[in-house]
């Protein structure tokens, strides 16, 4: 699959109730999850649903105040070869960013921006192990 251009890979609801949001949704599609309070992916036969708190760790939520606020309730997803070689594109358009390219807990680098209505977008990719 050819990753320089964005796959839609995911639709994720933004949640105070990740366990719960996330086990409603495997019982609806019929697939079993592990669940966690931050991040819960649940598979369809296309593209997943995701679920995640406003805030992805403790850190982050006793830091800094978060950029997300209570409209925003989905992101939208999209799988890129490289994160990073997109960033200078991306801004180029004139968005506002949320975060810049970040390494995340669970293994994967996005970066998050608002498209020109205000919903939020996020490009992501595995992270690179190598320092």
């Amino acid at each position: 699959m050819d990753r320089s251009r964005l796959d839609l890979t995911q639709t994720r609801l933004v949640t105070t109730d990740v366990v719960g949001l996330a086990s409603f949704y495997a019982a609806l599609v019929g697939v079993q999850i592990v669940t966690n309070d931050y991040y819960v992916e649940v598979p369809t036969r296309g593209a997943s649903v995701a679920f995640s708190r406003r805030h992805f760790t403790e850190a982050d939520a006793l830091a800094t105040p978060s950029p997300f606020t209570a409209a925003d309730k989905v992101i939208l997803d999209f799988e890129v070869d490289d994160v990073d070689r997109h960033y200078e594109r991306i801004d180029r358009l004139g968005v506002t960013w949320i975060m810049p390219p970040t390494t995340q807990p669970w293994g994967k680098r996005s970066m998050m921006f608002r498209d020109p209505e205000g919903n939020v977008v996020n490009l992501l990719c595995p992270a690179d192990d190598t320092p």
